[in-house]
């Protein structure tokens, strides 16, 4: 069975997919870029479908215009008995006397028995039209096309053939539209929509933000509250919220209020032990003492060393208890200051350096833990040291941690027993005093705070200790 078991292949850890790996976790950023998406989507087909619909009515009305102004001439032109063209035009527009305007009309023979031809003042120089093979004419004779004018601009030609009298004499009409100024009439247009559209999308996406940024701020109240919880500045979540919020916050207050009461039941239970033992450690004690010689100092010992054990182990599970759930505040300056001031008068003969920094730094949990810590520590350094501690805080390289160094001159943690120093009731050197519980202490309450102990080489030539904790901002 278990051969067959160790024979199947590993499956695979499922990872999301590298998109939304990649996509920010913002969800404030999120819904501003999609509703930014959104809108400038929708600004673009609104300025296409605008754009789109006056050109098709730019252009109807042109051609429409053109169409007006080739009856208007078909209806000022005749013709002579002697087949010659005749008639003044007045088409109704300035632009058709302008030279090189864009805007012309022409009137030429179209049929044996007619000559002469009529033209605009705008009109310098002849205008080709192409072959009737090329563009032919529909079935009310007219035709139009494009062709390039005086000027290089482009035309929009309308042109049709006309019986001028009973003896079927035709001629051939033209009136031509400057196409590059509907053109031009156009792209300004684009350009002035494109203006508006812009500003109007630049004033819409800063609102919508807006809207977006003050919908979302009462979850930046929510993010503040549990701060000030985690901080110990508050108890609860406080304030009124609104109703899609309301609910996680009752629920986050009375989570809170759940480990309060686990906190203060384990704190009883852990009364209670202490209690229980204090009673039968202290017999022991005493009738140890009390027997003498060598077995009543042996059981005196041992019993001294269970009620340490036991006052460390009922310090642990305090410890535990009230880890993630209640976030006490220690300022460590201070109680630093107090635990050398009283090391150095009981050693006198040892000269003890502080460094603190500038900035305060907060503790993330109880003063009585942050002292025994401490304690153990200096008392572990001053027992070693030939003349020489020294004592270093400062911030951590992340924001979230500080760092407590103790120096000394001592002989020192060789690195292959180093281990060896942090495990519970191992003494390197059994001609020093102690229980060889110190170092233990410390690595279990730095473990239970999320710390880091580090035995290292001082520059004092013995022993330097790092705790690394964390600290409230």
């Amino acid at each position: 069975m278990s051969r067959r078991r160790n024979s199947e292949p590993l499956k695979p850890i499922a990872r999301a997919p590298l998109s939304l790996r990649l996509w920010p976790r913002s969800l404030t950023f999120r819904v501003i870029a999609f509703s930014t998406v959104w809108a400038i989507l929708t600004l673009v087909v609104i300025f296409t479908l605008i754009t789109t619909l006056y050109r098709q009515a730019s252009e109807r009305g042109f051609d429409s215009l053109l169409s007006a102004h080739l009856f208007n001439l078909i209806g000022s032109v005749g013709i002579s008995d002697t087949g010659a063209l005749i008639g003044a035009p007045d088409l109704g527009d300035l632009r058709f006397s302008e030279p090189k305007s864009g805007w012309y009309w022409s009137v030429e023979p179209a049929s044996e028995g007619v000559h002469g031809d009529l033209h605009s003042s705008s009109m310098t120089s002849k205008i080709p039209s192409p072959s009737v093979a090329e563009v032919p004419f529909n079935a009310s004779f007219q035709r139009s096309y494009s062709a390039e004018g005086i000027d290089g601009e482009q035309l929009e030609v309308f042109e049709s053939e006309f019986v001028l009298d009973a003896k079927n004499r035709a001629a051939r009409f033209r009136v031509m539209g400057n196409q590059s100024e509907l053109e031009q009439e156009i792209v300004t247009f684009q350009r002035r929509l494109l203006t508006y559209l812009s500003l109007f999308g630049v004033g819409m996406i800063a609102i919508n933000a807006i809207a977006i940024l003050l919908g979302l701020q009462p979850l930046r109240r929510v993010r503040n509250a549990l701060a000030m919880v985690r901080e110990g500045t508050a108890q609860r979540l406080d304030g009124r919220f609104p109703a899609e919020i309301e609910p996680l916050a009752n629920e986050t207050n009375a989570l809170i209020e759940n480990n309060k009461r686990i906190v203060e039941r384990s704190r009883t239970q852990v009364g209670n032990l202490a209690h229980s033992l204090k009673t039968p450690l202290a017999v022991l004690l005493n009738e140890g003492r009390a027997l003498g010689g060598a077995k009543g100092q042996l059981i005196a010992e041992q019993a001294a060393s269970m009620q340490k054990q036991v006052d460390h182990y009922l310090q642990r599970a305090r410890v535990a208890a009230q880890r993630d759930s209640v976030v006490y505040r220690t300022p460590v300056a201070p109680l630093v200051q107090r635990m050398v001031r009283v090391l150095q008068k009981l050693n006198p003969q040892t000269s003890l350096s502080l460094s603190l920094p500038a900035t305060e730094i907060v503790f993330a949990g109880e003063r009585e833990d942050l002292e025994e810590l401490l304690g153990n520590l200096l008392e572990n350094a001053m027992k070693w040291a030939k003349s020489a501690v020294s004592v270093t805080v400062a911030p951590g390289k992340d924001d979230n941690l500080f760092e407590i160094s103790i120096d000394d001159d001592g002989p020192g943690i060789p690195e292959d027993k180093a281990r060896d120093a942090l495990k519970r009731g191992r003494r390197l050197d059994e001609t020093k005093p102690g229980t060889g519980l110190g170092l233990a202490i410390v690595a279990d309450l730095v473990n239970e705070y999320g710390g880091i102990l580090a035995l290292e080489r001082s520059g004092l030539g013995g022993l330097k200790a790092v705790v690394r904790l964390r600290s409230l901002q």
